[in-house]
């Protein structure tokens, strides 16, 4: 590996840690990364697994202030995502990608417009802070698990798929949601990384996996002091465009 490509690695890296905290859908930087440079596609999966996790405790420790208070909904919402990312990393480990990334574009596309009709849908339920409908709570418990799922397996635009779904069904601030999403695609990332280093030990390439931990993790702490400050309706649309290069890059270049 040479000098420029690590520097590019790490670039990425810090990138990818931005836009996770703000959005989610960094590994659309990475992952294109460690490709052009001549990474195994399984081992550029696994290594940008592990790397991106200190991103992860960065980014959701800028979000600490939103999350203030929010434990018992955390505490809920947890171990959904823990035993979803075992799933999706288990069929990540026995599956071959085509079985799984036939149906990552629609996910995505579901998403997104939950995340820009999400208000309507509120006030459509008749739902504010007192009176939630009862199919609420089982609706967010089985998207949480999907979305573990497929954070376990790939991972990109995990973000845009808590968002949306969090849009949908949560009366609480956009930014706060981003919190709950930090949080959970933290863990996700976290339970399918110990699993890559415990059953795919052979594929993880740890000067990658160093040189893209060290440029999330400062990203993750950029990209909670930007995020944090960007308006409901500024963060909808990034989020919606960060989709829509998702699918794009899913569909046509995937």
């Amino acid at each position: 590996m040479t000098f420029w490509s690590a520097a590019a690695i790490a670039l990425a890296g810090t990138a990818a840690g931005m836009i996770n905290t703000i959005v989610g859908s960094g590994t659309l930087i990475t992952f294109p990364t460690l490709l052009f440079f001549g990474i195994n596609p399984l081992a550029a999966n696994v290594s940008n697994t592990l790397g991106l996790v200190a991103g992860g405790v960065t980014g959701a420790w800028g979000y600490r202030h939103e999350l203030s208070g929010q434990a018992p909904s955390l505490r809920r919402l947890i171990p959904l995502s823990l035993v979803g990312s075992v799933i999706g990393a288990a069929l990540l480990l026995v599956l071959p990608p085509s079985a799984f990334n036939a149906i990552v574009p629609a996910l995505i596309a579901l998403a997104l417009v939950l995340v820009v009709l999400g208000p309507r849908i509120q006030v459509w339920a008749g739902r504010d802070r007192h009176a939630q409908p009862a199919w609420h709570a089982p609706a967010m418990a089985g998207g949480v698990l999907l979305a573990g799922m497929y954070g376990g397996y790939f991972g990109a635009a995990q973000g845009v798929l808590l968002m949306g779904l969090f849009s949908a069904l949560s009366a609480e601030p956009l930014q706060r949601l981003n919190g709950y999403k930090n949080v959970l695609a933290l863990i996700v990332n976290v339970v399918a990384a110990l699993l890559f280093v415990v059953f795919a030990r052979e594929h993880v390439d740890w000067r990658v996996v160093a040189l893209i931990a060290g440029g999330s993790f400062v990203g993750g702490v950029l990209g909670a002091r930007i995020g944090r400050r960007i308006p409901p309706g500024v963060l909808r649309l990034l989020i919606v465009a960060i989709g829509v290069v998702a699918i794009v890059k899913l569909i046509w270049f995937g």
